[in-house]
């Protein structure tokens, strides 16, 4: 029953969970749409300033149990620090929109980010939802992997554990891992999409 609840308290996007989006089938392997956007500390970023490194978008909802799973064990906050430690840089977009679940200010979130002590590169508002449509990022957690030639190699689930259980995570695969190893070593990505799971990004209507 708690289990439940849990998933009543986030709307699950139940599409994702069914048959692969064919734009998003696309997408890898092209060219990654650019941006522009402000992080929660009025910083612009611009995804072509980023050109000759590798680029992780993670798509973020405090509210939503899936996104808790991640932070309250420290999994995400872990990979945070693992890959920017490498070189890559990795932008938490939140595409919420005013008004609605999981929409916070920029000192909401900053004050989130310290508590948690994660370590993106930057964390960008989105309330328009301007990223998260030209990434067509359905859920929270979403992951985007882009290589050094501004190319998508990796959309979909952090991992391949679709629960909001946080012992769910151990002996979990992690696809961002296994995406950014294998392409760091010259290797094709072996598994370059996979259905996101969690709750529904909150667009504007």
């Amino acid at each position: 029953m708690a289990y439940i609840s849990r998933l009543a308290g986030c709307a699950v996007f139940a599409a994702a969970l069914m048959a692969l989006p064919a734009a998003a089938q696309v997408r890898v392997g092209s060219a990654a749409p650019n941006f522009t956007a402000t992080d929660s500390h009025g910083q612009m970023h611009t995804l072509s300033d980023y050109h000759g490194k590798y680029v992780v978008l993670e798509w973020h909802n405090q509210g939503c149990p899936y996104t808790r799973k991640h932070y309250v064990s420290g999994n995400m906050q872990e990979l945070q620090k693992e890959w920017t430690a490498k070189g890559v840089a990795w932008f938490t977009v939140i595409s919420s929109a005013p008004g609605k679940q999981g929409y916070v200010t920029s000192s909401e979130e900053n004050e989130y980010v310290a508590k948690m002590h994660a370590d993106p590169t930057a964390v960008l508002m989105d309330p328009e939802g301007k990223i998260g449509r030209l990434y067509d990022a359905k859920t929270t957690p979403q992951m985007i992997v882009i290589n050094p030639e501004g190319n998508v190699i990796y959309d979909g689930a952090i991992d391949n554990r679709p629960t909001p259980e946080v012992e769910d995570i151990k002996g979990a695969d992690n696809y961002v891992t296994d995406a950014l190893t294998e392409a760091m070593a010259g290797k094709p990505v072996a598994t370059p999409y996979t259905r996101p799971y969690g709750c529904s990004v909150k667009y504007p209507d």
